[in-house]
């Protein structure tokens, strides 16, 4: 929760988890470095209102409790997302154990480094296998038309209502997509960020 966050990028994360039928948890770090972590909170919920979101600060593991429960025995998580946003500290935490080397941002624009250069597996204390993979600079979506519908449902579900079954919800009369941006029930971003992806 610094000048990282990206509500588009998490838009990619959630549309690759989707795809490949996972369950996501959006975990919001860094909540140690964040005035207001209640708008981070709602900006993602925003998104889609099932989705889980949990904000902690990686360096304190009772603020990191709640994700145990999807960490037990018999499950398996993976933690994917830019470089610099935490995931070896918090993987430290959950882990009771910093042999995870980590590494600062650059204070300027949140940036990241690559401190985590190859994926690893760990046996977690409350039973499940954590995979910690690299951080990315770059997410990009090939073939993944699925993850996509879910991610962005509330758009595909106005287009099934648009006058026009080849709608492009840009100008065409009908549309049900611009309505709903009109009245304030869609974000622009969002649709904007569904048509580049």
């Amino acid at each position: 929760m610094n000048n990282n966050f990206n509500l588009s990028r998490i838009e990619r994360y959630l549309a690759l988890a989707f795809e490949a039928d996972v369950k996501p948890v959006v975990v919001l770090t860094k909540a140690d470095c964040c005035e207001n972590t209640e708008s981070y909170l709602e900006q993602v919920q925003s998104l889609d209102s099932m989705l889980m979101v949990v904000a902690v600060n990686g360096l304190d593991s009772d603020s990191v409790k709640p994700l145990e429960s999807w960490c037990s025995t018999g499950k398996t998580v993976a933690f994917m997302g830019s470089s610099g946003v935490g995931k070896s500290t918090l993987i430290n935490t959950l882990l009771n154990d910093n042999s995870l080397a980590t590494g600062s941002s650059r204070e300027e624009d949140s940036r990241g480094r690559h401190t985590t250069t190859s994926r690893s597996i760990h046996l977690m204390p409350v039973g499940g296998l954590l995979l910690d993979t690299p951080g990315m600079r770059e997410l990009q979506l090939v073939d993944c038309e699925k993850g996509i519908d879910s991610t962005f449902a509330e758009i595909g579900d106005l287009s099934a209502k648009c006058q026009f079954s080849n709608c492009q919800h840009q100008t065409e009369p009908g549309c049900a997509v611009q309505t709903a941006i009109s009245a304030g029930e869609l974000d622009q971003r969002r649709l904007t960020n569904y048509e580049k992806l």
